[in-house]
C-alpha cells in the first residue's frame, strides 16, 4: 500500500514538474487588440515581436530579428508551407553579399540559419525560420535579409499553433 501511495506521489510531483517546466517556457499572452482573426501572424518591425492572434483582445509575443535597413518589408502574404529541419540554399543578394557561402547547407546541420523549423511565406525567398547558436544574439535587432529570425524554441511552439494558409502582416 504504501509502495503505490509512493508511486502516486512520485507520479503527481512529475506532472507538477512538467507542468511548471512548460508554463516557464512559453511566451506571455499579452494584450494585443486587433481587428485580426485567430490565427494570423502580426509581426511589429519596430517592436522586433511576432504576434501570434489567440482572439481579438490577445495574442502570443516572441521576440524576433527582423529585416536590416534596406531589406524591410510591409503588408500582406499567406504562410505557403511548413519545414522540420530545412535545408538552405542562400538566396543570390545573400550569397552575392557572402560568397563564400556553400550553394547548400543541409537541414540539421548547426549551420544552417533555418534552424529547426521553417514556415514560409508566399513572397519571394522569405520565411519565418529558427537560428544558429551563433546567431541567437541577432533577435531583438534588424539583422535579416527579409526573413523573421526566431529562437528555435520560438519557432518550434509557432510551427505548432499555424496553419499553411494563415495570414501574416508586417507593420512597421
Amino acid at each position: 500500500m504504501s509502495q503505490k501511495r509512493g508511486l502516486g506521489a512520485l507520479a503527481a510531483a512529475a506532472v507538477v514538474l512538467f507542468l511548471t517546466a512548460t508554463s516557464a517556457e512559453a511566451r506571455p499572452i499579452v494584450d494585443f487588440p486587433s481587428p485580426y482573426a485567430a490565427g494570423t501572424i502580426v509581426i511589429s518591425q519596430s517592436a522586433r515581436k511576432l504576434y501570434f492572434i489567440v482572439d481579438p483582445r490577445s495574442a502570443i509575443a516572441y521576440p524576433v530579428a527582423v529585416a536590416k535597413p534596406g531589406k524591410e518589408w510591409t503588408g500582406f502574404a499567406r504562410v505557403d508551407g511548413k519545414y522540420v529541419n530545412p535545408a538552405w540554399s542562400p538566396p543570390d543578394v545573400v550569397k552575392r553579399d557572402h560568397p563564400e557561402l556553400p550553394d547548400l547547407i543541409p537541414g540539421g546541420s548547426p549551420h544552417n540559419p533555418m534552424g529547426v523549423r521553417a514556415i514560409t511565406l508566399d513572397r519571394n525567398e522569405v520565411a519565418i525560420h529558427g537560428t544558429t547558436a551563433a546567431m541567437r544574439p541577432s533577435v531583438g535587432t534588424a539583422a535579416s535579409y527579409g526573413c523573421i529570425r526566431m529562437y528555435n524554441e520560438d519557432v518550434m511552439d509557432l510551427y505548432d499553433r499555424v496553419s499553411v494558409g494563415a495570414p501574416v502582416v508586417m507593420v512597421r
